[in-house]
């Protein structure tokens, strides 16, 4: 079975090879096909991977193509990890946001807008390609905005695409564990939102919703990251636990300033970071998977760092330092090729789920996957604040989306304007003089 990764000189693509490595079962994948625009990167990760298959018996064939088409060809799965304008475009998002006194995170408010706008395109036209060349194909998309892009992507392959994000995983493990599961992954999260816009409003156990046993315990609440950065208080006024992205809207003034005042943003850090990683392999006789071990401990030590800071958390717990995208790739995969019905959280077409948005809207929740795909689970609804806040971020994403077709620079300042994290509609309009400035990408916008 083919997997063709897009974006296969991407940092994270071990990851994902180090998890096909334990899959024993029948229909497993037995081709990789990387894909990217820089062949350095490619050899690169190429080196690492081979390191990785060293002795393993039957390990998945690696090859690496900068010819699109070609990498589509035959795929079973593509797996879309692609970043358009690089890390240094993430950290001109950061830096142009920030100068104007608002959010440039990757994924939300005027970072997650720009890079939105940059990437829809791109993303629309793998998505043409896919239905052209592969239409069996499923896709499986890791690029953020994920929600955004799964939705722009959904228009053109249906229920095909599926969207993954590991952030719902990992809050989900953490309270089972501070609850006590014997095996966190049984457990059931009722979780339910937006990509990086979402919260878990029950855990079973056993059958047993025992959230309402968390929420009143302040040891219990105080004892994992999100009870550390949103504090029990908050945690108990809301009777949910939110999504780690959610404190960049429930604290926002104070993730703003501690972002002015590093030394550097998260973009402008892992820019160098994985510039000297890449430079670093390419040494001769470099051992390349020992140096990619090394930087990617050092990438998930010092992740949201800044916001931890803010709320005086603490380094991150060693459990929390694992990742688990990739794991969560590889279940749903297994889920569709082989019909080992599982449940996961994905990103899906709402299908009536969330009432308050119309069946085409991408949200994230629970689905039950199997051969025909991922099928949300009916929910109960949000509560008023949590509603008001998906549908504006829906809407700027509607016009995200709707600029990205028109190439219009009016409806980008709107989808600017109407965030609930950028404060002006003047702001709005410099944000996009701003952008268009620096990103090549955006030349679209008229």
């Amino acid at each position: 079975m083919k997997l063709t990764i897009l974006g296969g000189g991407g940092f994270r693509v071990p990851l994902v090879y180090g998890a096909l490595l334990t899959d024993r079962g029948e229909g497993r994948v037995t081709e990789v096909v990387l894909h990217d625009l820089d062949a350095g990167r490619l050899s690169a990760v190429a080196r690492v991977l081979a390191e990785q298959a060293a002795g393993v018996p039957g390990a998945p064939v690696v090859t690496a193509t900068t010819d699109l088409d070609e990498a589509l060809r035959g795929a079973r799965f593509v797996f879309s990890a692609i970043r358009v304008g690089g890390l240094a475009g993430r950290a001109e998002d950061e830096r142009v946001a920030l100068a104007e006194g608002v959010l440039g995170q990757e994924t939300v408010g005027a970072g997650g807008i720009a890079y939105g706008l940059r990437t829809v395109p791109v993303a629309v036209d793998i998505a043409r390609r896919v239905a052209r060349l592969a239409p069996d194909a499923w896709v499986i998309n890791f690029t953020n905005p994920a929600g955004l892009v799964t939705e722009a992507m959904s228009r053109h392959l249906g229920d095909r695409v599926i969207g993954i994000c590991d952030s719902p995983v990992g809050l989900g493990r953490r309270i089972a564990r501070v609850l006590g599961a014997k095996d966190p992954s049984e457990a059931w999260i009722d979780y339910v939102g937006l990509n990086h816009l979402g919260w878990v409003r029950g855990l079973r156990i056993a059958g047993r919703d025992e959230l309402p046993r968390l929420l009143a315990d302040p040891a219990l609440l105080g004892s994992f990251e999100e009870g550390k950065l949103f504090g029990a208080d908050w945690l108990r006024s809301l009777g949910a636990v939110p999504n780690e992205y959610l404190h960049y809207y429930y604290f926002n003034r104070e993730a703003v300033r501690a972002y002015q005042q590093a030394e550097k943003t998260r973009g402008a850090f892992l820019r160098d970071q994985q510039a000297h990683f890449y430079e670093a392999v390419a040494e001769p006789g470099a051992k390349a998977l020992d140096v990619w071990d090394r930087t990617r401990a050092e990438r998930e030590a010092t992740y949201m760092a800044e916001n931890r800071e803010t709320a005086g958390a603490g380094e991150r717990d060693a459990d929390d330092l694992s990742g688990g995208y990739e794991k969560v790739a590889l279940a749903l995969m297994r889920a569709i090729a082989r019909d080992e019905r599982t449940t996961l959280i994905l990103n899906v077409r709402n299908r009536g789920t969330l009432s308050a948005l119309d069946g085409e809207a991408v949200i994230e929740v629970p689905c039950l996957v199997d051969a025909n795909g991922a099928h949300p689970v009916a929910v109960d609804p949000l509560p008023g604040h949590a509603t008001g806040l998906v549908c504006a971020v829906k809407a700027v994403e509607r016009e995200v989306l709707a600029a990205a077709e028109s190439g219009s620079r009016a409806t980008a300042v709107k989808a600017f304007a109407l965030h609930p994290l950028v404060d002006s509609v003047n702001v709005a309009r410099r944000l996009v003089e701003g952008y268009t400035e620096v990103h090549p990408g955006l030349a679209y916008l008229g």
